[in-house]
């Protein structure tokens, strides 16, 4: 078992306070986004066995089997399949989707003929793997997820009284919700951009008059308005206003599979995925957004946005999502309660959120004891049998394979 020396990346919609606040440490002034937890390449974080730090994702790669387990090996290669992250969301991120196994690979293989370069600001594939991830709410979490019904969306739409957006009120009524969905998406993304952006902004000033109605939709409203202050004109605000406004409480979880269009908007959490750096983007962004492939991408399906909360089993609240690249799962240790054993046999990352833990390694002295403090975080190898206690909570990210 090994403590995780671990990188916080500062993109620019990050807040300033929430991983400070959580770490117990000064902030900085600078955007604090995203706190790594795994071996992805882009920040892996790093251990300590007798000679220095060194990557996590160098110890994997020069044992992958000892790390890994033979298991996670034959199931997802050489690499630890998932990333853990504390996500730190001060302002909005991208709306995006990301594609399924068959999409990435066939994305990714028809850009390499193309010869276009993996650091090209118009790439969309850099890998050839899947993205799903899910985020668990440490505070109230605001975001974006799913398509409304098309008629629920139209209701959103033309409580707004904007001309402009007559026509997709009327597509989205006419059905059925898949073209209609397919067809306002295509529209909003295609238009021409200074008519849009016009559109756009009688649009925002419509959702704050609306927002401060109040009403059912009134936090909806004010998202969409805050979108809009965010980003000026882009039609990924009319975008948004097909999706769910979900506004989550501490310990609920959204899970994104393939072809879902989401967003983070505001709040901390835990966020677990498959370790991918796959992303189509819908807006709401300087960034590339590739229309016809992102249409290729989405899955024009309407539903509710399925909040998890967590099934206790035997003292550990699982969070159950139809991916075996990861399980989130959490512990909510009280003082002088007996050991929690975990099943060792794939690899696991556990991450103190609250308290403090202690994490201990079975047939070993005080040595082989890791006490961690919130934003404190370790890496356990396949088949080390480890013990949690404490008075404190602990997130558990694991292998399924």
């Amino acid at each position: 078992m090994d403590r995780l020396v671990n990188t916080v990346r500062p993109y620019a919609w990050g807040s300033t306070t929430a991983i400070p606040k959580l770490l117990g440490t000064e902030p900085t002034g600078e955007p604090q986004a995203e706190m790594w937890m795994g071996a992805h390449p882009g920040a892996p974080s790093r251990i300590d066995r007798g000679a220095g730090l060194v990557p996590l994702s160098e110890v994997i790669a020069a044992a992958p089997e000892a790390e890994l387990g033979a298991a996670s090996v034959r199931a997802f290669g050489p690499r630890l399949p998932f990333l853990l992250k504390l996500l730190a969301a001060g302002s909005p991120l991208s709306l995006q989707v990301h594609p399924d196994l068959a999409q990435a690979a066939e994305g990714f293989a028809d850009e390499e003929r193309r010869g276009v370069l993996l650091d090209a600001g118009h790439r969309n594939y850099k890998d050839t793997q899947h993205k799903p991830e899910l985020i668990c709410a440490l505070t109230p979490f605001e975001g974006l997820c799913g398509f409304r019904h098309p008629a629920q969306a139209a209701d959103i739409l033309e409580g707004l009284d904007v001309d402009d957006l007559k026509p997709y009120v009327d597509i989205l009524r006419a059905g059925p919700e898949d073209a209609a969905l397919r067809e306002v998406l295509t529209a909003v993304l295609s238009a021409e951009p200074a008519a849009m952006a016009e559109t756009v902004e009688r649009a925002a000033a419509a959702a704050d008059e609306r927002s401060a109605e109040g009403g059912p939709h009134a936090a909806a409203y004010a998202a969409y308005a805050s979108l809009a202050h965010h980003y000026p004109g882009d039609p990924g605000v009319l975008a948004a206003m097909l999706l769910h406004h979900v506004q989550l409480q501490p310990g609920e979880a959204l899970f994104l599979g393939a072809g879902i269009p989401h967003a983070y908007l505001d709040g901390l959490g835990v966020e677990l995925m498959a370790n991918s750096d796959n992303v189509l983007r819908c807006g709401l962004t300087p960034k590339h957004v590739d229309v016809p492939e992102l249409l290729r991408i989405v899955r024009f399906e309407a539903g509710d946005p399925g909040v998890l909360r967590p099934e206790a089993v035997d003292g550990e609240e699982i969070y159950e999502t139809p991916v075996d690249e990861f399980r989130l799962s959490r512990f909510v240790l009280a003082p002088g309660a007996a050991p929690r054993p975990l099943e060792p046999g794939t690899p696991q990352v556990l991450l103190c959120t609250a308290g403090t833990v202690e994490a201990h390694t079975a047939g070993t002295t005080d040595g082989g004891t890791l006490t961690l403090a919130p934003g404190e975080s370790a890496f356990v190898p396949a088949g080390e049998q480890v013990t949690v206690s404490g008075d404190g909570t602990l997130f558990r990210a694991k292998v399924m394979a």
